[in-house]
């Protein structure tokens, strides 16, 4: 027959009740698919935003972290003496740096007398004979905590002393600026003073 087939009304509504085709996969066209492009987006940009904020805290971790000074080529195989060379260590001033021991200082002299005391460790001396032989080459200043004696009366005394003199120091300034408060007019000042008082007055 030639001419437009003319769909029934109930054929129409038939058809817009039947779901669409499958996809190639098994599933309808829209489903998958994110709801809400926008969201989405933003879920994306807050996931990166996240990695990148650990990213920058695992980096500040790091930089506050000092680093080992201690090398692997530097410790012993035997647990026990490393153990022992690291107590020394601690103990032990680098004579360089001062403040630090020479298990926390990278400077190269910290690095040969921890080789030292490592030595002397594997000879079969004791942890006070290797503080001995330290101290008999550097003086007790090489102790982090020298014993008190007269050459290291200075260590024990200076911070007490610098104190003391600070303060004797800051108790003359004040005691010299309250007497340049309160020094007495001469006997000129005091008849200039007068005359001025005496113009004024009517």
């Amino acid at each position: 027959m030639i001419g437009r087939f003319v769909q029934s009304p109930s054929v129409i509504a038939l058809r817009a009740l039947t779901p669409p085709p499958l996809r190639r996969g098994g599933t309808p066209p829209g489903i998958g698919a994110p709801s809400n492009p926008p969201l989405a987006k933003l879920g994306e940009v807050s996931a990166k935003l996240t990695e990148g904020a650990w990213a920058l805290l695992v980096a500040l971790a790091l930089l506050a972290t000092p680093a080992l000074a201690v090398l692997p080529d530097e410790q012993l195989p035997d647990p026990v003496l490393e153990a022992r060379a690291r107590s020394i260590s601690a103990e032990i001033r680098c004579v360089v740096c001062q403040n630090q021991s020479i298990d926390d200082s990278d400077a190269p002299l910290a690095r040969d007398l921890r080789l030292i005391v490592r030595e002397r460790l594997k000879a079969g001396d004791s942890d006070d004979a290797v503080k001995s032989y330290l101290t008999d080459r550097y003086g007790s200043f090489v102790l982090l905590k020298p014993p008190f004696q007269w050459d290291t009366a200075l260590l024990w005394l200076g911070p007490a002393v610098v104190v003391l003199l600070g303060s004797l120091g800051i108790a003359t300034l004040l005691r010299r600026r309250r007497v340049a408060e309160t020094v007495p007019l001469s006997a000129a000042e005091e008849a200039a003073l007068d005359a001025l008082v005496e113009r004024k007055s009517p």
